[in-house]
């Protein structure tokens, strides 16, 4: 795994020379404002996987600005299969953004972006609205605009915990119930990549775990990349294997233990967030049966 990189203000123009890629939204020159300092030693990239041949998707000096504001400032970014790597960051660090871009439902300012062919991506997106004078039920949800059978719905429903849930209607599901039900329609896709924006919105602080400890099992069976947002930091940094703060540039990226302790995600969420994630992995090191009660701590070289 990767040591901690990045910097109190990673706004440099890093870089990436020799990055074969399709999509170039650049205009072939790069405008520096003069006014501004700039860095031109080049760091390793933040959020990165140097050496990865499988890399699923990798993002290149990624700018993004709205109404001449800048959203989005020199992002490098690669996701690789099997790994689970969380965006976090303060509300309009411009997290949602960058999703839509890597997705290719908005075009950078300035910037390459590089699928692997033949790549698959299933979406579950941070805000989806039931019209509840609109009856749909879960079933037919997930046959719109799909191919997969009545029993490749009834598996993904079954992997995601909500096999009970086919014959009810949309608008009746809690919260907890609907965000499996929109996991399984990204699961339809048979995903090598997996994007979750806030996937916990609406589901109370048990069913947060359980469906971050979902997302964990989809990607061991699975193998998948997953990429998610949040801002549940406790819950979802524990089950990331890497973890890329943003706020308009990468402010810090590496392990979550590493992130926790780093100046800047200090800055951004408080003392209190770092100290509460501490305390959170102490109760979490050692794991549960299927009752829930805890199983000794493996010995040192043994298996987790």
């Amino acid at each position: 795994m990767r040591d901690l990189r990045g910097g109190p203000c990673m706004n440099a123009h890093t870089h990436a020379h020799g990055a074969h890629d399709h999509h170039d939204h650049g205009h072939g020159h790069h405008h520096h404002d003069h006014g501004a300092h700039h860095d031109h030693h080049h760091h390793p990239h933040a959020g990165t996987l140097p050496g990865r041949a499988d890399v699923l998707l990798t993002a290149r000096d990624i700018h993004f600005a709205r109404a001449g504001r800048a959203i989005l400032e020199g992002i490098d970014l690669d996701l690789a299969p099997g790994e689970i790597v969380t965006l976090i960051g303060p509300n309009g660090a411009g997290k949602t953004t960058l999703v839509r871009i890597l997705l290719g439902l908005e075009r950078p300012d300035r910037g390459t972006i590089t699928r692997r062919l033949g790549l698959s991506v299933g979406y579950a997106p941070q805000r989806f609205d039931r019209d509840p004078a609109i009856p749909m039920t879960v079933a037919r949800f997930l046959a719109l605009g799909s191919r997969h059978t009545p029993t490749e719905a009834e598996t993904a429903l079954q992997e995601v915990g909500a096999a009970r849930v086919i014959g009810q209607q949309l608008s009746q599901l809690s919260g907890g119930e609907l965000q499996r039900v929109v996991l399984a329609r990204a699961l339809l896709r048979r995903p090598n990549l997996l994007v979750l924006d806030e996937p916990v919105r609406g589901v109370d602080y048990t069913g947060e775990a359980e469906l971050y400890d979902l997302i964990g099992r989809i990607r061991d069976a699975r193998g998948v990349g997953i990429l998610l947002v949040s801002h549940d930091l406790h819950v979802v940094m524990a089950q990331s294997d890497r973890v890329i703060c943003v706020n308009r540039h990468i402010c810090c990226s590496g392990q979550p233990e590493a992130v926790a302790q780093h100046p800047e995600y200090v800055r951004l969420f408080g003392a209190e967030a770092a100290r509460s994630f501490a305390v959170y992995q102490h109760q979490h090191d050692h794991s549960h049966d299927l009752t829930g009660a805890a199983l000794p701590a493996k010995e040192d070289g043994g298996e987790r």
